[in-house]
Parts: structure tokens; C-alpha cells; sequence
């Protein structure tokens, strides 16, 4: 199993990797964000364990930027704050584990260990449909290289049609997604927040892709491609 641990400090980078060695692991050592970068570019780690302290860019933008570039290795990140926002952050930005410091080395190697079993898992950073592209962490979205400005819950049912580009979404499964329960299934709000969408991912850009589906509900196609269906199944 080999690893690569970033941490700042060298004298307890030194330990931890003393301490892997000797449970099994085969273990690199960066202590700047950068290096981490490209090591982990140039090798399959099986896991990477990530201080959020580094004195260039901090662990959770090279968390980030690890995962922009594809790398889908299981990431732990190693911090000393332990605060809701930081660990919210971190996992976000798409670590998959967090531990605070000060931390026992056996605990370490344990999560270390739980995450190798569970393998690397394909979690794309930026879900694309055409040139429509959102990050789900940060909030935003783009048509193309402009940003969109979106309200919560604009962005709430904008995220049920990217995950499941070309399928026609009921009223019913978007309300239950993106609305809590307080709303009654004849409501209009669907229908109304599909129009502020259209106002904001369509209109401006001169296309057409958020569809009413008449009688079943609405889909979002990929308007980079040719739709071969029929067009009177469905109106914009």
C-alpha cells in the first residue's frame, strides 16, 4: 500500500512515515502543496494523507486542485482545526475523511487502511451536460465561460437535472429533492422555479435546454448534440 503524506512539518512528516513503515506502507513524503500536486499527477497513491497547513497553497485548495486534475485517490486530510466549517471544507472540497490533530499514529494508519478497502471512487469535481457546468461544492455555475448567478434553491433543482441529464424529471421527484415537506404535491413552485431557471441558463444564451415534457414534467438535454426525438413530444 503506498502512500503520500504532506505535512509541513518535518519532524512529525518524519514520524508518521516511520510509523506507516513499520504497519506495512510504503510511504512519500511532500511538505509543500505544490509537490503534492505533481507527485500525486505522476504516481497511483492508494491513499494520500493531506495537512491543511502548507506553506504555499493550503490543503484545501490542493484538495481541490487534486481533484480538478482527476486524481481520485482516497484523500484524508490532517488538521488542527477541528472547527464544523473546516471539516465541511475539507470534505467539500473532496477529501474523504478528516482527522484533527493531535491524532494517535494508530488511528491514523486505521483510517488509512479503511479508506485503501473502500478504493478510489469516481467523483467528478464538475458535473458537465454540454457546455452547462456546475460545481457542487463551491456552488457555481457556468454557461460556457460565463458564470450564473443562481438562488439556493435555483441551484437545488438545477443539481436534480445535471445528475440525470436527458431523463424526464416528474414534478413530483423534483419537489421531493429540493423542497422540503411543507410544500403540497399540486403546488405550482416547480413549474415557477423552472422559469426562473430558463430565465437565467437559457434565455441569455439564445438555447433551449430545459424542456417541458406535457403531462410528465421537464428534462434538460445537451443542446452541444443533435435532439433526433420527434419535437412535438415536447415543448420549451
Amino acid at each position: 500500500m503506498r502512500v503520500l503524506v504532506v505535512e509541513i512539518d518535518l519532524n512529525t512528516a518524519k514520524l508518521i512515515r516511520s510509523s506507516l513503515m513499520t504497519q506495512g506502507f510504503a510511504v512519500d513524503v511532500a511538505i509543500r502543496g505544490e509537490d503534492a500536486l505533481w507527485m500525486a499527477g505522476a504516481t497511483d497513491y492508494d491513499a494520500i494523507a493531506l495537512d491543511v497547513q502548507l506553506p504555499d497553497i493550503d490543503g484545501f485548495q490542493a484538495c481541490r486542485r487534486l481533484r480538478a486534475d482527476g486524481v481520485q485517490s482516497p484523500i484524508l486530510m490532517l488538521s488542527g482545526r477541528g472547527g464544523v466549517k473546516d471539516r465541511v471544507a475539507g470534505l467539500d472540497g473532496g477529501a474523504d475523511d478528516y482527522l484533527v490533530k493531535p491524532f494517535y499514529l494508530e488511528e491514523l494508519a486505521a483510517r488509512l487502511r479503511a479508506l485503501i478497502r473502500r478504493g478510489p471512487v469516481e467523483r467528478p469535481t464538475v458535473i458537465e451536460v454540454g457546455d452547462l457546468r456546475m460545481n457542487p461544492a463551491t456552488r457555481r455555475v457556468w454557461r460556457g465561460h460565463e458564470e450564473i448567478e443562481l438562488s439556493a434553491k435555483e441551484f437545488a433543482l438545477l443539481v436534480e437535472f445535471m445528475r440525470r441529464p436527458g431523463r424526464v424529471l416528474s414534478r413530483f421527484l423534483l419537489l421531493e429533492h429540493a423542497w422540503d415537506g411543507g410544500y403540497e404535491n399540486r403546488s405550482n413552485v416547480v413549474d415557477v422555479y423552472v422559469g426562473y431557471l430558463r430565465d437565467k441558463i437559457d434565455r441569455p444564451f439564445d438555447v433551449q435546454s430545459l424542456e417541458t415534457v406535457r403531462g410528465v414534467g421537464y428534462r434538460l438535454r445537451d443542446v452541444s448534440v443533435i435532439w433526433d426525438e420527434p419535437r412535438s413530444q415536447a415543448a420549451a
